[in-house]
């Protein structure tokens, strides 16, 4: 089993580690324009196996070629958000970088999976499966997981358990039409709306969409990285051990929920093909309308990439 992971910044270097260490993968490429960075971190890595207790190999580049006959992709490669940028602003730079990145992936890993995760990820999604050509399970991106785990992790601090007794999904868009869905959500078995009024999840709702916001605005100088590179590494993981593990994930959806021809955040069951199988989950009637006005609102978004494919 063979990992190309492009990028190497902190969302990228920490998705390596995470791979690395979990040890399913024969060997992980990390990939990065930056001469002499990805090298280094490979070979700090390499240097933390007797101690962690991990055999994968781990190898840097500059260039393409040591990633040949990848069968996980990783697509990282992008300008990270900065304090009051939008993931939209992101939208022409990383459209360039990913476009270029996906057309490199292809010509040397032309059977792989592709999980993207730059931003603005819905948008960096749809552009890399129309560059790649691949079929549209082959190319997924990262998102529902790391909102499902903000949205799990607020709703823990807030009732006092652990996040383990959570169970919370998050669909929709990577954005402002993320769709937290409060109506399956238990706290330890209770279901959220019998311990909590209407402005309490609507408070829990809010603070999982302003999630990665909040983390920039705290850190200044950069964006999330430790829970993103968790949950694309989970995914990986997912497709690697072809375990068919039922996570959100941002999708091509053909008819579910009545929504068709678009990438979106759905609940998919994923293994060695990429995503195996969409599962559509009972919403209500608010969280299904929430839902399908996502997906008219990043159709129109993803329209926008295609003036970037030049």
């Amino acid at each position: 089993m063979k990992v190309t992971v492009v990028g190497s910044g902190f969302y990228g270097s920490t998705t390596v580690q995470r791979v690395a260490e979990a040890g399913y993968a024969d060997e992980v490429v990390v990939i990065d324009i930056i001469e002499g960075k990805p090298q280094g971190i490979a070979l700090d890595m390499m240097q933390s196996r007797s101690i962690v207790g991990f055999d994968t190999r781990i190898v840097g580049s500059n260039g393409y070629a040591e990633s040949e006959g990848s069968d996980i992709c990783v697509i990282t490669a992008g300008l990270a958000r900065k304090p009051g940028m939008s993931r939209m602003d992101l939208l022409e730079v990383n459209a360039k970088i990913v476009g270029d990145v996906t057309r490199q992936l292809v010509a040397t890993s032309p059977d792989a999976v592709l999980i993207v995760v730059s931003n603005p990820l819905d948008e960096m999604t749809a552009l890399a499966a129309r560059v790649s050509e691949f079929p549209s399970a082959r190319v997924m991106g990262q998102a529902g997981m790391l909102d499902t785990a903000r949205f799990k992790h607020f709703v823990a601090e807030k009732f006092g358990v652990s996040p383990s007794k959570v169970e919370a999904i998050t669909l929709g868009s990577h954005g402002d039409t993320m769709v937290p869905v409060p109506s399956l959500v238990r706290v330890d078995g209770r279901p959220l709306t019998e311990i909590a009024d209407a402005e309490t999840i609507d408070w829990l709702v809010q603070k999982t969409r302003d999630g990665g916001a909040e983390i920039v605005a705290l850190l200044k100088t950069g964006s999330a990285y430790y829970a993103p590179a968790s949950a694309a590494a989970k995914m990986v993981e997912a497709v690697a051990t072809d375990s068919k593990a039922e996570m959100p994930v941002c999708a091509w959806v053909t008819g579910q929920y009545g929504i068709s021809d678009v990438y979106l955040g759905v609940s998919a069951k994923l293994g060695r093909g990429g995503v195996e199988q969409i599962v559509e989950l009972p919403l209500s009637a608010a969280e299904l309308g929430a839902l399908r006005e996502a997906a008219e609102a990043v159709r129109a978004k993803q329209s926008d990439v295609t003036q970037f494919l030049s």
